[in-house]
Formats: C-alpha cells, sequence, structure tokens
C-alpha cells in the first residue's frame, strides 16, 4: 500500500514518523530461523521456550566438604569416619552409612541419606576420619533438583532478544538450537555524481561518499542486516537497475540524495512515477523526504547532506527498527541548555547536535545539561562526531535562552 498524496504544506514530524512505522510494522511478521543456540546471540526468539528438564537436575553440593545427616553433627565438635569420596560427574549412589560423612565436591551428587554439607573450612580431615568443628542443619549446602527451573518452566518470552545470560540458560537446560526471526534486511542506495569512495583521489566538486557507509553503520547498531551498499550516479536507469536489485533482496530499502528541488534529482524523479510522495517535513534539518512502496518493499528517502542523512535515520527510522529487532527503545529526557540558542526556524522542529555536560561526582556521573557542539548545518557531519545526544528544539521556539529545559535523545 502506497503513502497518501503528496500535500502542499511541510508536515509534522511525528505525523510523518508515523507514516513510516505503519508501513515498517508487518515486517514483524518476517520468516523463522532454526539456529544452534551458540549462534542465536542477538536474534529475537520467535516462540516461547520452556525448559525440557529440572535444573538442577539432581541434588548437589553448593560447597567443597562433607556431606552428612545433620543429626550426625547437631553437637559439634564430633568427629566422622569417612565412607569415601564424591567428585563432580560421579554418579554417587552409594548410600551414606549412619553415623559417617562423604567428601563431596561443589556440584557433586548428594548420596542418598545426607541431608546437608559441612564445608572443608570447618572441619579437621584425617586420613579416614573428619572432625567437625560446627555443626548444620539439614539443607545447608544442598542444591535440590528444580530449585532452578522445573520441567516445563518459561525460560523465555517470544520475541526476546537473546543476550548472553539467555544463551547461559538454553545451554543449561541442553537446548542445542531455537526458533529465532531472521533480521530485518536493508539495502542503502546513495546518490549523486560528485560522490567517489574512500581512497579516491578528489577531483574538483568530488567529495567522499560517507553516507553509505554511515547509514550501514546506523542500521547495523540497531538490529538491522544490512544485504548490499551501492551507489548510483544521477543516471535514472543505473539508480532503477539498482534498486531493482535493492527491492529484490531486502525488507526496506534507504536511499540518500535525489529528494529536493534541483534538477539533478534522481530518486524522486524515478520513484514519483511509481507512486512515491516527495515534500517537505517540518524539520531542520531533514526537511526534504521520500516515501514509496516498489514491488512491496518500503523505500525510504533522505536528503543527501550528511547531517540531513543521519538526523533522518535517527528521527524516523531508529524507533521503529529497534521495536523490530526486540532492543530497547531510546527514550528522550529533558536537561536545561548550558547557553542559549539564539535563533531557530518558525515552524520547524530543529534537531541540533548536542553533548551531555555531567557533574563532576558520581559514579557514573550523571548529565546535568546539555551543550550544543558544532553549527545547525547540515554539511557539519565531523561536527556530530562530538555530540551524544539530538536536541530537539520544538518548532514553536525560534529561540531558547541559557537554562531552558529541552528534549534530547542519545545517539
Amino acid at each position: 500500500m502506497n503513502p497518501r498524496p503528496a500535500s502542499v504544506s511541510a508536515r509534522p514530524v511525528d505525523e510523518y514518523r508515523g507514516d513510516i512505522e505503519q508501513l515498517l510494522r508487518p515486517l514483524a511478521a518476517r520468516s523463522a530461523d532454526t539456529v544452534p543456540v551458540p549462534q542465536a546471540l542477538g536474534r529475537q526468539l520467535a516462540e516461547d521456550v520452556r525448559s525440557p528438564l529440572d535444573l538442577p537436575v539432581f541434588r548437589n553440593s553448593a560447597m567443597d566438604g562433607y556431606a552428612v545427616r545433620a543429626e550426625s553433627v547437631a553437637v559439634a565438635p564430633v568427629t566422622l569416619p569417612l565412607a569415601g569420596v564424591v567428585a563432580a560427574g560421579n554418579a554417587g549412589q552409594n548410600p551414606l552409612p549412619p553415623g559417617a560423612a562423604i567428601k563431596v565436591m561443589t556440584g557433586a551428587p548428594i548420596p542418598p541419606g545426607a541431608d546437608c554439607v559441612i564445608p572443608v573450612e570447618d572441619v579437621r580431615a584425617g586420613e579416614d576420619a573428619i572432625t567437625v568443628e560446627r555443626g548444620r542443619s539439614a539443607g545447608e549446602f544442598v542444591r535440590e533438583a528444580g530449585t532452578d527451573v522445573r520441567t516445563g518452566d518459561l525460560l523465555a518470552h517470544a520475541g526476546t532478544r537473546l543476550e548472553p545470560r539467555h544463551i547461559a540458560a538454553l545451554a543449561a537446560v541442553g537446548l542445542p538450537s531455537v526458533s529465532v526471526f531472521r533480521p530485518v534486511r536493508a539495502a542503502v542506495i546513495t546518490t549523486g555524481d560528485e560522490l567517489v569512495p574512500a581512497g579516491s583521489t578528489l577531483h574538483p566538486g568530488q567529495i567522499y561518499n560517507s553516507n553509505g557507509i554511515a547509514l550501514a553503520a546506523a542500521l547495523g547498531a540497531n538490529g538491522v542486516e544490512v544485504v548490499s551498499v551501492a551507489h548510483s550516479t544521477d543516471e535514472p536507469s543505473q539508480f532503477r537497475k539498482l534498486l531493482d536489485a535493492a527491492t529484490g533482496a531486502a525488507d526496506v530499502v534507504f536511499t540518500s540524495g535525489g529528494v529536493s528541488k534541483g534538477d539533478f534529482e534522481v530518486v524522486k524523479d524515478v520513484l514519483e512515477p511509481l507512486g512515491g510522495r516527495f515534500g517537505s517535513v517540518a524539520m531542520q534539518p531533514g526537511g526534504p523526504q521520500g516515501l514509496t512502496v516498489v514491488d512491496g518493499v518500503p523505500v525510504l528517502s533522505f536528503p543527501g547532506n550528511p547531517v540531513s542523512t543521519m538526523v533522518s535515520f535517527e528521527v524516523f527510522a531508529r524507533p521503529i527498527l529497534r521495536a523490530l529487532a526486540g532492543l530497547p527503545p531510546v527514550d528522550g529526557y529533558r536537561l536545561p541548555l548550558r547557553d542559549e540558542v539564539a535563533r531557530s526556524p518558525q515552524g520547524k522542529r530543529q534537531f541540533l547536535r548536542g553533548k551531555l555536560i555531567r557533574a563532576a561526582d558520581g559514579d557514573p556521573p550523571t548529565p546535568e545539561a546539555v551543550e550544543v557542539v558544532s553549527g545547525p548545518g547540515s554539511h557539519l557531519v565531523a561536527g556530530m562526531a562530538w555530540a551524544d545526544v539530538l536536541i530537539d528544539v520544538p518548532a514553536e521556539a525560534t529561540s531558547l535562552p541559557a537554562g531552558a529545559a529541552v528534549r534530547v535523545w542519545s545517539l
């Protein structure tokens, strides 16, 4: 389903982001793969996972020590004959004789008849007997079967993004594989005759192509599998060829450049006849935007200035992509400005790059204010590297004094 026809006026940021989320949300129903547990890190479970067994599987010792009957050590000190040794991995089926002790290692089975473990620190050991210096109650230092998890208990919900702690639990109950959603697959196409790859010699009028690399990095950092990064000149036939390849391999395509009102807007020229909607969003930077569906694949078209491209991704794409990947949302919060914002365009939300000012004390130091980094220009990509947040200046504000509370989002 293609987006609504273009309107004349610039659209609000939240409204346009809602359109993008509506287009991408169906990707939550993507197919699932069965993968070995060691390869499932960072993947989202496609179904609930339940334990196939009790954990611990059997009663075992929580300490290196001596398995005894609590009644045998009710009065200490007391000397008990040593009736054997049980190591971890030993079947440990020989029962404990009354009034005796069996040496056990951490994780070793508790012999039948024993109901507590005396730690080695509380024992004077001889060759054939031990003297218990301190008595213990029944159950001390004994791990009962199923006290961690019972057969059939839920280990993780469907949709959980598997972290190392989840992998540990899955491995501990012996699961060899799990069903996980495949990640969202994205393709990136940058455009412009002026762009050349890193390492090339720059000729007059040329710049290095940073947007493809930057978008791929941003996608990967937010749980997306990047299947291709391509560059097109301003020749429509070349862009269309790359677009066809991208829509054939990806769930969503990101383009950079060619969306404004110039004479060589290749993305707009190719996609508008296919039903693409191009126009302005009431924001700075990143005003020119495009949204198209090509062969069922959403195509998000960002402006080509480097900061505009990255801010567009942060504002419009990152929230829904993180949700699809099972990553926690990046919630905004409010901080006071260290310095004034002297000028902001009326009627547009301005997304300035900011750096947190942290308190000198505290561990870790907490942010207490935010300062603007570099200028508002959409070409200042090197300056953006010093920022760690976006500062959201409301559309109705034309300036803000030092100390004014502003909303910020972590980059």
